[in-house]
């Protein structure tokens, strides 16, 4: 990864944004993107204009770099992300993680539609995350060691951050809004997994799994961000679901709209201040 390469472009964009000082980013995952239509957009850049992210290639994936504000707090807001399996390299699903950093954000929302293991779950169940399982076989910190991602063999015990998991409880009662907590096991896609991984990944302890999230949570983890993982549920992952397809996981995505987005912006008011 050209960790030099994507701090220039940080630098960069930075001098763009005079005045824009955001305290949180958030990822939007597969079919979230219509949540960012709860916040107040101050500006848009397609992520083809910036060469370091580079236009999406997934369905759902909108692929906007937006500057907006909620309750008097700035945020930064990836509509869409880069995906491992896209064959591009690590820079663009990095690049979030860096410009947060540059920009001054002290924390990031990591967010992914998933498949769901935990028998119980329904679709557009929302699971924080508490833990994940990287089965991708890859991790975005190898190679030549960059101080911007702190030290070398950054600790992981705890990369979800107890006080951000904590405000989305608070708020889960306070609005009734329902929240379970789990396990999010990564793969790297394409494919969707077989009914005997998926039962291997039961009995690992894994709640739901997807092809995202985890290598971002580590680079944001890695550089100091605070970091809270949000899976919306979108179908059961395979052996509980006749056919498995991207198309149902957006339609599961777009039933858990309205959650998400009033879910964000009560914890958007709830850690910007602090």
């Amino acid at each position: 990864m050209n960790t030099d390469k994507l701090i220039v472009a940080a630098e960069k964009l930075r001098g763009a944004f005079q005045g824009f000082r955001p305290k949180l980013a958030i990822v939007m995952g597969s079919g979230w993107r219509e949540v960012s239509n709860g916040f107040t957009v101050k500006q848009t850049i397609d992520y083809g204009d910036i060469p370091e992210l580079g236009a999406p290639q997934v369905a759902g994936h909108g692929g906007q770099l937006l500057l907006a504000e909620q309750a008097g707090i700035d945020l930064l807001i990836f509509a869409g992300r880069r995906h491992w399996y896209e064959g591009v390299g690590w820079e663009p699903i990095a690049f979030p993680a860096c410009l947060a950093k540059t920009l001054g954000a002290s924390g990031m929302v990591l967010t992914n539609s998933a498949g769901g293991i935990r028998k119980s779950f329904q679709s557009g169940a929302v699971m924080v995350i508490d833990d994940h399982i990287n089965l991708m076989g890859v991790n975005p910190l190898i190679g030549p060691h960059h101080a911007f991602w702190g030290t070398r063999f950054p600790d992981m015990t705890c990369i979800y951050d107890k006080r951000y998991r904590d405000t989305l409880d608070q708020i889960s009662r306070s609005e009734g809004i329902p929240l379970a907590h789990g396990t999010y096991l990564a793969v790297t896609g394409p494919s969707y997994e077989t009914p005997s991984e998926i039962t291997a990944f039961r009995q690992w302890g894994a709640d739901a799994v997807g092809m995202s999230t985890v290598p971002e949570a580590i680079l944001a983890h890695a550089a100091g961000l605070k970091v809270v993982g949000l899976s919306c549920i979108t179908n059961a992952a395979a052996g509980g679901s006749a056919v498995l397809s991207h198309d149902e996981v957006l339609a599961g995505a777009r039933v858990a709209i309205p959650t998400l987005t009033r879910l964000l912006q009560e914890f958007v008011k709830e850690i910007g201040p602090l």
